[in-house]
């Protein structure tokens, strides 16, 4: 596991473009995932392949969102997912975040990490009215606002407490 750098974006491109074409993540452009790259965590097998990848994106002071987790199908299963998530974790800890939001049909497996369907009012009216002022998709997707919904439907809003 090591933090991403601009050559794996092809790579990491590769590897999410399968999920995108299955409807299990949201597509993004190249152009935005190089502009993720420090956000980035990727996992190599031994002989420097990619084989996974997950993101930390702040959203406020104390809340942060798991992105574009992802592992290459044969390597499903293996520990890969969750080696992955819990750096996100250590990150977000890092930074000083109590929260972390993701937009998932993998319920379960988030589920077994301690994240929770959430409700609609998970931050005070205020947050919401600057997170709101966010041209960023992934706090769309938080607020739940109808401008993402066409893109997300039947994905689940959930939420862990660090």
């Amino acid at each position: 596991m090591r933090p991403a750098r601009t050559s794996d974006i092809p790579a990491i491109q590769g590897l999410v473009e399968p999920l995108v074409q299955r409807r299990i993540l949201l597509g993004k452009d190249r152009v935005v995932l190089y502009e993720a790259v420090p956000e980035f965590r990727v996992a190599e097998d031994e002989n420097g392949a990619l084989i996974g990848c997950g993101a930390l994106h702040v959203m406020w002071e104390d809340l942060g969102e798991v992105r574009t987790l992802a592992v290459t199908e044969s390597w499903l299963g293996k520990g890969v997912g969750h080696a992955l998530l819990e750096q996100v974790e250590t990150d977000a800890r890092g930074y000083g975040l109590s929260r972390l939001f993701c937009l998932t049909f993998e319920t379960d497996f988030f589920g077994r990490h301690g994240f929770e369907p959430i409700a609609e009012d998970v931050v005070a009216a205020d947050v919401y009215t600057q997170l709101a002022l966010s041209p960023d998709e992934g706090v769309a997707e938080f607020l739940d606002l109808s401008r993402v919904k066409q893109n997300t439907l039947g994905n689940t809003r959930m939420l862990k407490r660090l």
